[in-house]
């Protein structure tokens, strides 16, 4: 038999391994199924095993339970801005100053890529990581420890002989990450994120460290310390041993011995920052000699040894010649400028996304007007402003079928953007599926992008239906996929047949339906063909389904595509009845409840089990309709809030007696 040590050190030593390779290299050498196989072992390993869990183990992660905010800490030294170089002649005064600052003394440079994120200093006690802070006003930031561990190129341990070790960074979300997350906001009815600096600002501020998880972001580290002062006596020294501890560090960094050579680096990376995965707005000069550094040391505000060096804006005047649209992977239908050609940043821009009607409105834009264009976060460069009317301006009008397959365009009351509801639409199916199989939904394990991408782009799903009418052989056929990840999958599409009705509600992925609203929809009808057919008045028969949520129910099964869709998950076995669990009544029977602080014996989703099969409602928020707040330990807003509403608020011994006393 197997010491369950033994096989717990070697999965994470894997685990760790692999997550290098995936977040910190990017050469990774195993697929996304395997990977998630590998921690399972682990997870059941240590829930098997409590006594091997340990705080550095990758299971770790995602586990912070919900902040009800964050608290300032000092930093060990103050984190500064920069000066910043806005040109030639101001970075070689930058330079005239060192060179008479050291009095003739040989110095060398050393040039990193100013990216684009939020400021972050991460600690480690031997060896272990502690504490993560944001930058916040230089002196003092905010403990986001918990949102940090999620981080997946942050290593919660490392090798080192330092007992006090810190490094500071940039936290950033990709390109990409960024599009994905403007793509669900959308899709959720949230505003969009500017730009990605942002949205990596908002995603590590979150309250709730699952979020900060599901936002793929990134640690890039430029500075090693220990005891608040620099670990080695130069930086570049510092930055080789960063990557030796394995942290994520900009491979694009170089040592220049003249200005000259810093000014040829800045030149180059303006021209090719369009290459890069993640935004940056300038360069970062820095004196490579730690004493040296020492010896210039600092004014007020930022330090004499460094300063940005900022790119100009990316911004150019063109013609708008016509608007199309076309639709994104959440059924989005986005309007896009068709430009004359411009060169913007080095990059030739010929279109540019408007968003939707309301943007088109507010920039008070039409066929033929005259703009100012601008390349930011966006993938899809954007119009600005109008700076000129044209003479033959034409308004633009949006489409009543889509473009892709015909389906219908509908645009929610009070909402800014339009959008096929077509399911299985081309343009859409990717994202459809995806959802469908993801863990919470139909929790398909080994359907992820990679596999998605493969079985839509060869033709082998043309609809979310097609999942139950894939084989083995097929899926043979695709790259990185051996007979057991095929017949893994083949298994996990069949399991998942046995999920209950508000799973494959949910999985349908209607506007505004989540897991909650499914499980009152299953329980006021009983089964998928009730609701379809019910009327907008019968549909709001369902707790919590108002209107909005109702009219979106309805169009979405009135829709002919997603009938047929429908009927083929019928067919395929899929669960359309429902029997309903809940009790018809209990002790806490028509009571709300708001859960806020850590309980004494009952974990938060004990608690909430506890309350519904009583009869009662579990709510996030406090409000004047909250029957009860039920408060623990480190009880924070919500429980001012109630007190200011005069709510009734009880402790775990109260709670438990209510349950008893029924």
């Amino acid at each position: 038999m197997k010491d369950p040590r033994v096989e717990a050190a070697k999965l994470r030593r894997e685990l760790r391994r692999h997550e290098h390779l995936y977040y910190v290299l990017d050469q990774p050498e195993i697929t996304d199924a395997e990977y998630d196989a590998l921690m399972r072992q682990l997870r059941d390993l240590e829930e098997r095993h409590p006594e091997l869990a340990a705080a550095d183990s990758p299971t770790q992660r995602v586990g912070g339970k919900p902040r009800e905010g964050f608290v300032k800490v000092p930093h060990s030294s103050a984190m500064l801005s920069l000066d910043n170089a806005l040109n030639e002649a101001e970075l070689r005064a930058f330079d005239g100053r060192v060179r008479e600052l050291l009095a003739g003394a040989d110095y060398r440079y050393v040039t990193e890529l100013k990216m684009d994120g939020l400021s972050m200093a991460a600690h480690y006690r031997q060896g272990q990581f502690t504490q993560a802070i944001t930058r916040g006003d230089g002196s003092v930031g905010e403990d986001v420890t918990e949102n940090a561990r999620t981080i997946r190129s942050l290593p919660l341990s490392v090798e080192t002989s330092l007992a006090d070790l810190e490094t500071r960074g940039e936290v950033v979300m990709s390109r990409r990450a960024f599009e994905r997350l403007n793509l669900d906001r959308d899709e959720k009815c949230l505003s969009r994120f500017a730009n990605p600096r942002n949205a990596a600002a908002g995603s590590l501020r979150v309250l709730e460290p699952q979020i900060t998880a599901s936002r793929r972001l990134e640690y890039y580290t430029y500075f090693l310390l220990t005891g608040g002062r620099p670990a080695l006596d130069s930086h570049w020294a510092s930055l080789e041993e960063l990557v030796r501890l394995g942290f994520k560090v900009n491979s694009h960094r170089r040592l220049c011995h003249t200005v000259d050579e810093v000014l040829a680096y800045c030149a180059e990376w303006e021209a090719r920052r369009e290459e890069l995965p993640y935004e940056i707005d300038g360069v970062v000069v820095k004196v490579d000699s730690v004493e040296q550094q020492r010896q210039l040391g600092y004014t007020a505000k930022a330090p004499r040894w460094a300063i940005a060096y900022k790119y100009p804006a990316r911004q150019a005047k063109t013609m708008v010649r016509g608007i199309e649209v076309q639709v994104g992977r959440t059924g989005a239908i986005t309007p896009v400028a068709v430009l004359d050609p411009k060169e913007v940043g080095g990059v030739t821009v010929a279109r540019a996304t408007l968003h939707n009607e309301d943007e088109i409105e507010r920039l008070g834009l039409q066929i033929g007007d005259e703009v100012i264009i601008e390349r930011s976060g966006d993938v899809i460069p954007k119009v600005v402003r109008v700076s000129a009317q044209g003479s033959m301006r034409k308004p633009f009008q949006m489409p009543e079928a889509c473009p892709v397959c015909g389906g219908a365009v509908v645009r929610e009351e009070g909402e800014a953007a339009s959008r096929c509801i077509n399911i299985n639409c081309p343009a859409r199916l990717k994202e459809s599926i995806l959802h469908f199989a993801s863990r919470g939904v139909m929790n398909i394990d080994g359907v992820g992008d990679v596999l998605v991408d493969q079985l839509v782009d060869r033709g082998l799903a043309h609809s979310v239906a097609d999942l139950y009418t894939l084989t083995a052989e097929q899926l043979l056929t695709l790259e990185r996929m051996g007979p057991k990840s095929a017949a893994n999958v083949i298994r996990n599409i069949e399991n998942s047949k046995r999920n209950p009705l508000p799973r494959v509600i949910g999985a349908l992925g209607i506007r505004f339906v989540g897991e909650r609203t499914a499980v009152f929809l299953a329980e006021a009808f009983g089964g998928m063909d009730a609701i379809a057919a019910a009327s907008v008045d019968e549909l709001q028969r369902a707790e919590e389904v108002g209107p909005k949520v109702a009219e979106s129910l309805f169009r979405f099964f009135h829709e002919p595509h997603n009938q047929e869709l429908v009927d083929r998950l019928r067919t395929a076995g899929l669960q359309f009845t429902y029997e309903s669990k809940r009790p018809k009544s209990g002790p806490l029977d028509g009571l709300t409840f708001v859960i806020t602080g850590t309980l004494p014996t009952l974990s938060r989703d004990q608690a909430k089990e506890l309350i519904e099969s009583a009869g009662g409602k579990v709510s996030g928020s406090v409000s004047r309709k909250t029957s009860y707040v039920l408060v623990g330990e480190d009880a924070g807003s919500k429980l001012t809030k109630a007190e200011s509403l005069g709510l009734r608020i009880i402790d775990e011994v109260r709670f438990l007696d209510m349950l008893r006393a029924g």
